[in-house]
């Protein structure tokens, strides 16, 4: 009894088959068919190592929220070098409560302020990828793939001694401040703290001191990430007067970034520059020296990097097989088809060529010319 409910189970299966399995006796082989399935195997195994290269490559995701975390504090990374010596100068932050952050985070180096070959050769080239990350947005996602991998984007030290004299003076470091609007501006002399607001000491400094050419080497919100190139990396403003303002107005804006290499809290900003010769004669009004006013903004954009699903890939993966397979397939039956169609009405006479056909008419009125000659000879 289970050898026969064991056979009517496989006739069963056998019934649901539904690949049909063909004798070798009857299949016949052609060499279009043999061409035809040389190119298609071809196009399978160069659309699959693509595919396959799809598979592997990642993709940026954005998403956005508000931002509800405001009691945290915000950092600030600064590297400015400013063409005065370090004890004209002083950096501080004012925020929009009036509350004077200290800068006690923030370190004075004297310095030379004309770059060494190998500092110039490195700025030209964080300027061209600065040009090229204005025009193509893309390359932030390959910055954001490629984090740790590439050399860092600070400023290389001078690789020799130089006997110049230190004219400038870098200002480096981190400061956390609220995470509201504010205001971080060098200018001649110390700052003070007073519970009235804040100044700074500049009647000890001779007005033809005054020289605000600057260098942004770095200046960023957030934890420091190395491999990402800030807009205002790189940036060198060269002045001749005396009392020149630069202003840079900055939106911050709160990024979470998730990648397969690294995850931190850190900030993307846009810049508005803007400069101008302080003259109080002619209506031009303010303070010498270099503000960067910032004002954080209320939504957090969430950067992760995503990666296709094998499962998704096995199904694309499958539909290039089979898709190949059926459009080559179809196209080997119709040009088979059409090629048929056309020896047939050849062999028929259907099709002739015109020098054929003229001599076939020649031959018929030939003949019928020369039939009634020979009957009119015929013996009576």
């Amino acid at each position: 009894m289970r050898r026969l409910s064991r056979r009517k189970a496989l006739s069963l299966v056998k019934e649901l088959d539904a690949f049909p399995k063909v004798a070798d006796s009857y299949v016949e082989t052609s060499a279009s068919g043999g061409t035809v399935s040389v190119m298609a195997f071809s196009a399978m195994a160069v659309l699959a190592i693509l595919e396959f290269f799809v598979y592997r490559d990642t993709w940026m995701k954005y998403e956005y929220e508000v931002d509800k975390d405001f009691s945290s504090k915000l950092r600030i990374n600064v590297d400015i070098t400013v063409a005065m010596k370090c004890q004209h100068v002083g950096a501080d932050i004012l925020d929009l409560a009036e509350t004077m952050i200290t800068s006690n985070g923030l370190k004075y180096e004297p310095v030379i302020f004309e770059l060494s070959p190998q500092q110039r050769l490195w700025q030209r080239t964080l300027h061209r990828l600065q040009s090229r990350l204005r025009e193509e947005h893309a390359l932030q996602e390959v910055l954001y793939k490629t984090l740790l991998k590439g050399a860092p984007t600070a400023l290389p030290p001078r690789e020799d001694a130089s006997k110049e004299p230190l004219d400038a003076c870098r200002i480096h470091g981190h400061v956390y401040v609220n995470k509201v609007a504010g205001n971080l501006h060098i200018t001649v002399g110390k700052p003070i703290h007073h519970p009235q607001g804040h100044a700074h000491i500049a009647a000890f400094v001779s007005h033809e001191a005054y020289n605000f050419s600057h260098r942004i080497d770095h200046l960023s919100f957030g934890e420091e990430i190395p491999g990402i190139i800030n807009p205002l990396d790189g940036t060198e403003k060269i002045t001749r007067n005396n009392n020149q303002m630069y202003q840079y107005f900055i939106t911050v804006v709160p990024t979470k970034l998730n990648t397969y290499l690294i995850s931190a809290d850190t900030h993307q900003f846009s810049v508005t520059e803007r400069e101008r010769v302080i003259n109080h004669a002619a209506g031009s009004h303010g303070v010498s020296g270099i503000f960067v006013k910032y004002d954080t903004s209320s939504l957090m954009v969430k950067v992760s990097e995503q990666h296709m699903p094998l499962w998704q890939f096995l199904v694309r993966l499958c539909g290039i097989v089979g898709g190949i397979f059926s459009t080559t397939g179809m196209l080997h039956s119709f040009v088979g088809f059409c090629f048929d169609v056309i020896c047939c009405r050849f062999r028929l006479g259907v099709y002739r060529p015109r020098e054929g056909v003229q001599l076939h008419n020649q031959m018929n009125n030939l003949n019928n010319h020369q039939t009634p000659r020979l009957v009119e000879n015929a013996p009576l």
